[in-house]
């Protein structure tokens, strides 16, 4: 049998988008006991024409990865896994024990990261206040749409995502990271990214900062606010659900 008949992938860290993911990929490539994806962001379980028969084919998946015995465990991250529609439920069906890891990060920041991303990529040509007035009315009258490249302010809904999370996997097959916390101290969140996954031991660990770039202009009062506004409730919520302190979400 050939390995990769044998193998499944053992984790995933599905989102959020501008949270820390690039950084997290960087450190779990190095560690000796893990075998990652080929590359970043495999896009298996997002793919929507993956899906349309009832026999999936996962060795399309499969094969972008290098199975052998020396690894201990494999995974992959993709951090739009937790906002694509039927994304969890498909996991849930190839790995019914695959963990899973999530980061998040102050929804507002997240927003504003990811327009300026679009306008770096020329994904994008309005400013960011006429973008997200835009998406709030969408979302308020429930004319959003999925969109990977400029969904600023429907990412950041983070409360129904997690409660999908919740819905297929259990308590110990779940791990919530906030971003700010790994930002702080990465090398304390990597001890308990490595406890929750079993493995044992650390590399050389070296401060990693990645897909780092300058925006042209800081974020405004009004878009902050405006998204404050928006965003308010549902961060109280996910302080509760998660039992974490917000505090600086809110500011």
């Amino acid at each position: 049998m050939i390995l990769s008949e044998k193998f499944k992938v053992d984790f995933l860290v599905i989102g959020v988008q501008k949270s820390g993911t690039s950084a997290l990929d960087f450190y779990l490539r190095n560690h000796s006991e893990i075998g990652m994806g080929n590359k970043k962001e495999l896009h298996f379980f997002d793919t929507d024409s993956y899906f349309r028969n009832s026999k999936v084919d996962y060795s399309i998946y499969h094969n972008q990865f290098t199975f052998n015995q020396e690894n201990k465990i494999y995974g992959e991250i993709t951090p739009s896994y937790i906002y694509w529609k039927n994304s969890i439920k498909r996991i849930k069906e190839y790995n019914p024990n695959i963990k899973i890891i999530t980061l998040l990060r102050n929804p507002i920041e997240r927003a504003y990261s990811h327009w300026n991303m679009s306008i770096k990529k020329k994904n994008e040509n309005e400013d960011f206040i006429t973008c997200i007035k835009k998406q709030i009315i969408e979302i308020n009258e429930n004319r959003c749409i999925q969109n990977l490249p400029n969904s600023y302010v429907d990412r950041g809904l983070y409360l129904k995502q997690i409660k999908e999370v919740m819905h297929h996997f259990s308590s110990d097959q779940l791990m919530f990271i906030k971003y700010e916390d790994f930002l702080s101290n990465q090398e304390k969140t990597l001890k308990k990214v490595f406890s929750f996954l079993n493995i044992e031991g650390m590399f050389n660990f070296q401060f990693q900062k990645k897909n780092k770039f300058n925006y042209s202009d800081n974020i405004t009062r009004e878009e902050k606010n405006t998204l404050l506004h928006f965003y308010k409730d549902e961060i109280k919520e996910i302080e509760e659900l998660l039992d974490w302190d917000c505090k600086d979400w809110l500011k």
